[in-house]
C-alpha cells in the first residue's frame, strides 16, 4: 500500500480556475465519498481524506495500486466542475509514496503557501486529518502520516521565525491602500470574517490607531467575541451596506467559496458618498467583485498581488532552517515507516522458529516421558539458542536493509522461502497503529 495525493494549488493553476472547483462544506463530504466510492472506479483506494484551502485542493489516499487510481482520482476531483472535466487535468499534480510525505509535511510547515509561513495551513491539515476520521476514512497509514506533519508543521514555527512573513500580510495591504487613502490612525475601518487573518487584520489596525473598527461576520457571536478583544464593533450582515458608505478601509477575509462583496452593493455604497475607499481582499477565492475598482474613488488590493511582495520579505535564513527541518523529518518518517515494513516478515518468521521448537519439545516429551524437568529445560534452551542464532543474521540483515531499494524484496524472499503468513500479525504490526 502506498500514498498518492492528487490535486491543484495556486502553484499549478491560475485563481480563476482554483474558484471554480473551491468546494464548500457539502461538496467535500460529497467528493471524499465519490472518492471513495468503488462504483466510480475508486475500488483501489483504501483510506482517504480532503485537504481543502482557499487556494488548494488536494486527495490524500491509501492505494493499492497506482495506475488506476491516478485517473480515478483526477476524475473525481475535477467532475465537480460544470464544464469538461479534461479542462483541468493540465493543472493537476500528482505525489506518490515518498514524494506524497514529503509534499504534505512541506505543506504543513507553510513552506508551500501563497504566503510563506502562512500558520492558517496547520489548522487546516488538523481539520483534514479530522474530517477523515470523523467519516472513518483514515486509519493505519493515513492518520499517522498526518499526525507526523503537524508535529512537524509546530515544529517549524517553533524553531524558526519562518511566519513573519504572514504576520506582515496585513501591514504590506494597508501599506498598499496608504497609497490611497493615507495611514490608518483616525480611519473608520470596516472587516468582514472573524477567522484567523481577520483577527490578524483587527489587531493590526487596532495597533495602528484606528478611529473606528467594525467587525462583520456570517456568525455574529465569533464577530461580537473578536469586537470585544479590540474594543471594535460587531455589526450584522445586514448592516454591512451602511458600514460599506461609511468605511475608509475595507478588509474581507472570510474563505467563503462565493464572492461576498459584489459589485453591486459595492456601488450602491458608494452612491451613498464620495470619499475613497481602499478595499482589500485577503481571501482566495476572492470575497470581492474585481470589477470595483472600476468605481470611482475605489482601490482594490487583492491576496494575490500581494503574496510574491510579502514572500520577498521573508527571511532566507528562516526559510533555509525550514527546509532543514522539514529534510531531517522527512528522512526520519520515512526510515521508520520503511523498518515498519519488515516488521511483520520479522514477526512472522520468530513465530515460525518459537512454533518448531515447541512442536520439537512436545515430541521429545512423548518419546522420553521420564525426562526430569531440569534436564527437558535446559534441552529446550539450547534448542530454542539453536533457532535464534540461525534467525539472527537474516533479521538483523533485513532491518539493515530496510532503507534500501532491495529491502522489501528481501523480506518477501524470506516470506516466500520460509512459507510465512503475513496476514496473521499484518494487523498488529502495520506502521503506526491509530493513535
Amino acid at each position: 500500500m502506498s500514498v498518492l495525493v492528487v490535486g491543484i494549488s495556486h502553484h499549478s493553476a491560475p485563481v480563476s480556475v482554483l474558484e471554480r472547483l473551491a468546494p464548500g462544506r457539502d461538496e467535500t463530504v460529497k467528493l471524499l465519498r465519490d472518492v471513495l466510492d468503488p462504483v466510480a472506479g475508486n475500488e483501489h483506494v483504501v483510506e482517504a481524506t480532503v485537504l481543502a484551502t482557499c487556494n488548494r485542493i488536494e486527495i490524500y489516499a491509501e492505494v493499492a495500486r497506482f495506475h488506476g487510481s491516478v485517473e480515478a482520482l483526477s476524475r473525481s476531483l475535477c467532475d465537480r466542475a460544470q464544464e469538461r472535466a479534461e479542462a483541468f487535468v493540465p493543472y493537476l499534480y500528482v505525489h506518490y509514496d515518498d514524494a506524497a510525505v514529503s509534499h504534505l509535511f512541506h505543506v504543513a510547515s507553510g513552506l508551500d503557501s501563497m504566503v510563506v509561513g502562512e500558520g492558517q495551513i496547520l489548522g487546516q491539515v488538523r481539520d483534514a486529518l479530522r474530517f477523515g476520521q470523523e467519516s472513518g476514512s483514515v486509519g493505519p497509514v493515513l492518520n499517522p502520516l498526518f499526525q507526523q506533519a503537524l508535529r512537524v508543521g509546530k515544529r517549524v514555527h517553533a524553531e524558526t521565525e519562518i511566519d513573519r512573513a504572514a504576520l506582515s500580510l496585513v501591514s504590506v495591504a494597508l501599506d498598499a491602500a496608504e497609497e490611497h487613502v493615507g495611514g490608518v490612525p483616525g480611519k473608520r475601518v470596516l472587516i468582514v470574517g472573524a477567522g484567523s487573518m481577520a483577527a490578524l487584520a483587527v489587531s493590526t489596525v487596532s495597533r495602528l490607531g484606528a478611529g473606528d473598527i467594525a467587525i462583520a461576520n456570517r456568525t455574529n457571536s465569533n464577530a461580537t467575541r473578536l469586537a470585544d478583544k479590540y474594543d471594535g464593533r460587531a455589526v450584522e450582515l445586514s448592516s454591512v451596506d451602511r458600514e460599506l458608505s461609511l468605511a475608509d478601509i475595507v478588509i474581507s477575509c472570510t474563505g467563503s467559496a462565493d464572492v461576498v462583496l459584489p459589485l453591486s452593493q459595492v456601488a450602491a455604497a458608494r452612491r451613498r458618498t464620495t470619499h475613497p475607499v481602499a478595499v482589500i481582499d485577503l481571501a482566495l477565492p476572492h470575497d470581492v467583485d474585481p470589477a470595483v475598482v472600476e468605481l470611482t474613488e475605489v482601490s482594490l488590493v487583492t491576496l494575490s498581488g500581494l503574496a510574491e511582495q510579502v514572500n520577498q520579505g521573508a527571511g532566507e535564513k528562516d526559510v533555509a532552517a525550514a527546509r532543514g527541518i522539514v529534510a531531517q523529518e522527512i528522512g526520519l518518517f520515512l526510515a521508520a515507516r520503511r523498518s515498519a515494513s519488515v516488521t511483520p516478515t520479522v514477526v512472522a518468521l520468530r513465530s515460525m522458529a518459537t512454533g518448531v521448537v515447541e512442536a520439537e519439545m512436545e515430541r521429545l516429551v512423548a518419546r522420553l516421558p521420564d525426562l526430569d524437568p531440569k534436564t527437558r529445560a535446559e534441552v529446550e534452551q539450547s534448542v530454542q539458542r539453536v533457532a535464534d542464532k540461525l534467525l539472527h543474521q537474516p533479521t538483523v540483515r533485513v532491518r539493515e536493509l530496510a532503507n534500501d531499494a532491495g529491502a522489501l524484496s528481501y523480506a518477501s524472499a524470506l516470506a516466500e522461502l520460509f512459507a510465512l503468513d503475513l496476514t496473521a500479525v499484518d494487523a498488529v504490526t502495520r506502521p503506526g497503529g491509530v493513535p
